[in-house]
Parts: structure tokens; sequence; C-alpha cells
């Protein structure tokens, strides 16, 4: 392992591994970077560290103004000072995953052959179990040898079961949030639909789109439309937008448009693929939902995933809600059920809403209560200063 970080230089945004990484596809990348964002301070015994996962589309400004959006941290409602995470106390780490498009290695990097062109749909696919092992050499190389805590929802809480399966004596806690320990046959089916969006756009140029300084913002923008969809519930889109007419008539004898915005939903939805675009790179997008829909931790411990966590010490708490869809109560339960069978010290909790997948990320007291005194009682367990 290299030397660890001195505490004083731990304030890089990104970090270059050379000497290559092996991918679970049988390739090794010539080199690893890194991206990620710090908050908090790294006490001396490098005992107070938390690794946050990010979801799908997410990024490292967990808790910060973001350079690339302008808004606020994805995540700032849970990680910050005085917060359910609270930054005055631990030390917050969120790293871009491998394969991301925010500076880590992925699609969009050069390919290191001294050529200075990019991967493109030459990058080789990665998975989830890849993602967290690029986050442990980071881990690594700051030269903390536990984490107090890795917590993460969606795709996030895909990699901290990842990690509770493969480094357990390096997780004190482990929070999977929302989640699912496999893609269901319908989350696989929402991605292809989006993957097949970006191959027919017409500036896709079988992934070399850059090459002419354009981008197939069209089948990206569907793809994220289609996607947002499943993040959210009937009842939150009933509630935001019902059947309300974004241009309505102002007569009898005006005639509605075909083809414009209708439906105030149907701007909702254009707005949120148009944006995207703007911040996300398509190869990335097929690179990460491809790196899900494969995620199967059962199927690396002979079909039984309580055989992944069979002596782990990690404390967990599996936290779902009502309303998702995407990945449903009974896709945490299920999990809770193998960490049971593998005597595992587990809390699950299923929390009401009408908010849907996005639940994890917005504004939910009973849920940011919960994850507080989880945290402040595995805190004293760790013999965590106050």
């Amino acid at each position: 392992m290299d030397q660890p970080l001195p505490l004083a230089e731990i304030a890089h945004s990104h970090l270059t591994f050379v000497e290559g990484f092996a991918l679970d596809c049988g390739v090794t990348l010539p080199a690893l970077t890194v991206a990620f964002r710090t908050y908090g301070t790294l006490n001396s015994e490098r005992s107070n560290a938390v690794l946050v996962c990010h979801a799908l589309t997410g990024d490292q400004y967990v808790a910060e103004i973001s350079p690339v959006t302008g808004k606020g941290g994805w995540w700032d409602l849970v990680i910050g000072p005085g917060r359910p995470i609270d930054t005055d106390r631990f030390f917050v780490i969120c790293a871009n995953v491998l394969g991301g498009c925010m500076g880590s290695t992925g699609a969009r990097s050069p390919k290191d052959d001294g050529s200075g062109d990019r991967w493109g749909t030459d990058f080789p696919p990665v998975t989830i179990r890849d993602m967290v092992r690029a986050q442990k050499r980071l881990i690594d190389h700051l030269g903390i040898t536990r984490l107090f805590a890795v917590l993460g929802g969606s795709m996030g809480g895909m990699q901290v079961l990842q990690w509770a399966a493969s480094y357990p004596e390096c997780v004190f806690a482990a929070l999977p949030i929302a989640t699912a320990a496999y893609h269901s046959a319908q989350n696989i089916a929402f991605h292809e639909v989006g993957r097949q969006a970006i191959f027919a756009d017409p500036h896709w140029n079988n992934g070399q789109y850059w090459r002419d300084g354009l981008i197939p913002a069209r089948g990206l923008a569907v793809a994220r439309m289609c996607a947002h969809i499943t993040y959210l519930s009937e009842e939150a889109l009933t509630r935001k937008f019902g059947r309300r007419l974004q241009n309505a008539p102002k007569d009898a004898g005006e005639v509605m448009s075909l083809f414009g915005e209708m439906f105030e939903v149907e701007s909702y939805l254009r707005h949120q693929g148009s944006t995207f675009v703007q911040r996300f790179d398509a190869n990335a997008y097929l690179t990460i939902t491809r790196a899900c829909d494969f995620f199967d931790l059962a199927a690396d411990y002979d079909g039984d995933l309580a055989n992944a966590f069979r002596g782990t010490r990690t404390r967990f708490l599996l936290a779902s809600f009502s309303s998702d869809w995407l990945y449903p109560t009974a896709a945490s339960r299920s999990i809770a059920r193998a960490l049971n069978r593998a005597g595992a010290n587990v809390s699950f909790v299923e929390f009401p809403t009408d908010k849907g997948h996005d639940a994890f990320l917005l504004d939910e007291p009973d849920f940011h209560r919960t994850l507080a005194g989880f945290v402040r009682g595995c805190a004293m367990h760790a013999g965590l200063p106050g």
C-alpha cells in the first residue's frame, strides 16, 4: 500500500494511481484517477471517516455548491454541520464513481496511450465492485484503515452493500438506503429504453460524438426523462402536476397544439432532460447503467445473499420508502432477512411517504431523525468522542 497521505495534505480534489487498475472484465486500466471531495476534519486516529456513495447521476459535490450545476450539494440535508452526518464531528469523503464523468476515470477520460484521444465506447465495462475497489484505493491512500460508516442511496446503496461484503473489517457501520441487492427485470428494462434513446439520436455517431463537437442531446434527455419518472411516484406526480395544462386555450375557439407543451408534467420532464444533458456525458450514462444492471451480489456468493455477510461485525441500517417502486421495500426486506440469516446486527425501517424513490434526497424528518440516532449509537459503540 502507498504511504498514508499526511493529514495536512488531504485537500486534493483528485488522485491518480499510475500502477494500473484491473477490472472485473479482465481489462487493466493503465492508470486510475479518482475525483473526490472531503468535508470536516480527519482526527489524529483516522477513525471518524464516513464514505458517502453517490447514486447513478450523482457526483462528489455532496455538501457544497456544485461547480457543475451551481446548486447546493445533492445531500446537504444529511451532510453538514449539525446534520445527521455532522461534519463538525465526522470526516466525510465522497468520490465520483469509476466510469463517471466528473473527474474520475471514465469514457470521457483520455486513453493514457499518448494519443490524446478519449476512451469513448472503447472504455471497458465496469461493475459496482470495480467502483468500490477504486474507492478502496483512495481510502487506503488517505491512510484510513477502517471507515466509521459507509452510506448511500439507490446505486450508492449497492456500493454500500458491496463494501460490507468485500471489506467487512473496514466498515464499522453500513447504511444502504432505498436500494436492492440486484436489479430487477423492470429496472433493466427502463435502463434499456434510455440507452436505446441515446443510440437513436442523430448525433450519436457510434459514441464518438465529441469528434464533431456535438452531444446526443435529444436521446440523453429522453433517457433522463424516462429514468426520472421512476424516481417519483404516482401520488407525487398527481400532487405536483395533476392534469393541469401548461398553456390552456383561452376560449373555446382556440385550437390546442398537437405538439405543444400541453401539460405541466410534460414541461417538467422536458426541463429535467434539458438540464441533464448540460452536465452529464452520454457514454458515462451507458457505462453506469450497465454496471447497475449487472449488479447481483448474491450471484458472487453461491446464489445466497446471506453468504456475503456471514461473520460480519458491521452494524447495518436499512431504510426504504413506502412509495418507492424503483427499489421497493420488498427489496430492502430481502436484504434484511439475508443479514439476519448471517447473524448480522441489522435494523430495518420503512418510512411512509408519497415522494417515491427520490424521498431519500428530500426533506423527510423521520428518516433524518432515524439516521442521526443510528449514527449516534454507532459512534458511542465505536468509542468516538461526542
